[in-house]
């Protein structure tokens, strides 16, 4: 078993890979997380993704034109519950900068807008006036899933990025709350107010905005697993199913067959998606 370990994207990088001359698949594994990060971030003003916020159209490359496409395919998907154009409701409740260095403390916050009109044609991207984009974790969810792949040519393997975890192969114990469930394939990803939070006017604040509110969202939940095909698929079904409160969420896990471990505000913590 071979591991590595790194910082990327604002968070502690982990990758495991089970077989012999595995070190150039893991330098090239991270190198494409530093890669992803200087055309995905938001904070870098010199990123592609920056650049488009900026001008609000650009011929983007085929990384940002990839991701762009798969955040519009999940609101599509969750009925607008992962929405990439919440970067200003992100910005205005006070993350507008490296968490690390957002203020614990502040003045209140008003809602801001969101579900704005973003085109895709080709390599282009066009976004309506005053839309800007921020892919929260599927970002991080897609560099993990990118990893994965890999690592994979030199044998079974585990990505686990901040928490967003691309397996591909083999077979790997995580633990999740009190259990422990089994991955061989695809991703797991867990959305949570316990994280990251300030406060504003009084109120806690968190990063999971609830499109509809343009705010943080109110919901039962502390956090929520999801079990899915990919890291990014994992990322965009905790965000979309957290906003829904436990009872909802569950209801939706078990229609979907998504495997979800669920943590409410009271303590009780209870599976769905056909996870035992």
């Amino acid at each position: 078993m071979r591991r590595h370990e790194f910082r990327a994207m604002g968070t502690d990088v982990e990758l495991l890979v089970e077989g012999e001359g595995a070190d150039d698949a893991l330098a090239a594994a991270e190198a494409e997380f530093h890669r992803l990060e200087a055309i995905l971030s938001r904070f870098r003003p010199e990123s592609e993704l920056s650049r488009l916020n900026e001008a609000g159209a650009a011929d983007a490359g085929p990384e940002l034109v990839a991701l762009t496409s798969l955040a519009l395919a999940a609101r599509e998907a969750t009925g607008g519950r992962f929405d990439p154009t919440v970067h200003d409701a992100v910005v205005a409740t006070g993350y507008d900068r490296d968490f690390d260095d957002v203020a614990p403390d502040g003045p209140a916050v008003r809602p801001v807008a969101c579900a704005g009109g973003v085109r895709v044609d080709g390599s282009r991207i066009e976004l309506d006036p005053g839309v800007h984009l921020d892919f929260g974790g599927i970002g991080k969810g897609w560099a993990a899933d990118r990893a994965a792949e890999i690592l994979a040519g030199a044998g079974p393997c585990l990505v686990n990025a901040g928490g967003d975890i691309a397996v591909r192969g083999g077979s790997w114990p995580v633990g999740v709350e009190s259990m422990t469930v089994e991955l061989t394939a695809g991703g797991l990803a867990t959305s949570g107010r316990d994280r990251r939070r300030w406060r504003r006017g009084g109120r806690e604040l968190h990063h999971l905005i609830d499109p509809s509110t343009g705010t943080s969202a109110e919901s039962d939940l502390v956090r929520i697993t999801v079990i899915a095909a990919d890291a990014v698929a994992a990322e965009v079904w905790a965000k979309a199913l957290y906003l829904r409160g436990s009872a909802e969420a569950a209801d939706e896990a078990d229609e979907r067959g998504l495997p979800a471990v669920l943590v409410a505000g009271d303590g009780t913590t209870r599976v769905a998606g056909g996870l035992a």
